[in-house]
Order: structure tokens, then sequence, then C-alpha cells
């Protein structure tokens, strides 16, 4: 399992520290949550804090778009050479388009799917997908519980996967914590997000070995 833990949780105020903690500490890549305040109910973070994860990162970002004007917010993070950016499905109406866009950049395109989504609704975007993210919890807010169906969710997207483009990557995110996580390997789950389960506990390289199952 690949850990991707969510500077959501990270303490704003000595984010540098953090970012190396988890990249000292084991980490996959450093998973950063983009939200407008429009598309959900929260507002995190511009291209001026990215940066600065960027700089103190040593693994890929992952950057996840909850935001409704995705092209302006793929120009605003491109420079920064993420690994990743993801953008939800419920939000875009050109999705091929914008995937071609980011692929175009050098970047991983990701499409992520909110709780009630369903996974045949990028059954034809998967052969141009490097990643698929399954939100396990509301997008917007960190600290959530884990919705258990995503578990069936998943399992239904690894068939298309395994359909379409075995190569492509499940991640969920919200809620994973080192007894869910053992479900979501079960169920086909490639990458996990985890914020508060990392940030919060007293050993943050602990928390990240005991999520790769």
């Amino acid at each position: 399992m690949l850990v991707a833990p969510s500077i959501l949780s990270a303490d704003f105020g000595n984010l540098a520290r953090d970012v190396k903690a988890i990249c000292d500490g084991g980490c996959d890549l450093v998973h950063v949550d983009v939200m407008d305040g429009h598309f959900v109910p929260n507002m995190t973070i511009g291209p001026v804090v990215v940066s600065a994860v960027a700089k103190a990162a040593t693994k890929p970002l992952d950057i996840h778009l909850m935001v409704e004007n995705n092209t302006f917010f793929v120009d605003l993070f491109a420079p920064l050479k993420p690994g990743y950016i993801s953008f939800h499905i419920e939000e875009e109406k050109h999705p091929h388009r914008l995937v071609q866009k980011i692929r175009d950049l050098g970047i991983k395109p990701a499409i992520v799917l909110n709780p009630h989504t369903q996974p045949k609704c990028v059954e034809f975007l998967l052969e141009d997908l490097d990643m698929v993210l399954l939100m396990s919890v509301n997008p917007g807010f960190g600290g959530q519980k884990f919705i258990p169906s995503v578990l069936e969710k998943a399992k239904m997207m690894k068939e298309l996967i395994e359909k379409r483009n075995p190569k492509c990557l499940i991640e969920v995110d919200g809620g994973v914590n080192g007894k869910n996580v053992h479900d979501l390997k079960a169920a086909g789950v490639d990458v996990v997000v985890a914020g508060s389960y990392v940030f919060g506990s007293e050993n943050i390289s602990q928390a990240i070995e005991s999520l790769k199952v």
C-alpha cells in the first residue's frame, strides 16, 4: 500500500517541519487538498503555500482539487510539477479534455468520485487515467468517519480497471486508519490518504508504517 498523508491535518504554523517529517517517515506521496469555498464549504490553500510545501517535500505532490474552475487551478499549480493532479468528475463538464491537458503538462491525471458517485461514470476515461480517487468521507473537512460502502465501490472500480487499464491506481481518501486499511487492501486499493491518523499520532513514521500493508 502506498501512503499519501494529507497536509490538511498538519500544523500550518510548522508546515515545512511536518512535510519533512512525513517524507522522512516513509510516505510515498504528499497529499495536498485544495478547496475553493464553492465546490466544498471550506477554503484551504493557494499556490504560495503549496509552493512552500513543494520546496519542503522530497516526495511527489498529490494535489486534490475540490474546486469549481478546474482548468484555472490546474494552470495555477502545474508550474510546481506535482506527481498527480486530481479533479472531481461531478464538477467537470469536459473531463477527457482536462485529463489530456494535465498529461500534456507532464503530470499524471486522476479523477475523484464523491461517495455517492457510481464507478461506471469514469469507465470510458480509465484508459487515459493514472489514478482514480474514491472519497470515503464527504469532501471538504478533515477528521470525518470512514464510509464503509466505499469498500464495495472499490471492488467495483477494480473490476472496471482490470478490464480497461490495469495500470490505473485506486486511491481512497477519508477516515483511513490502521484497522480499515486491511479491508481497503483486500478491496483492491493501491493508495491511501490519511490526515489526522498520521499527524495526530505520537510517532509519524510508525503511523505511516502501519498503513503499508
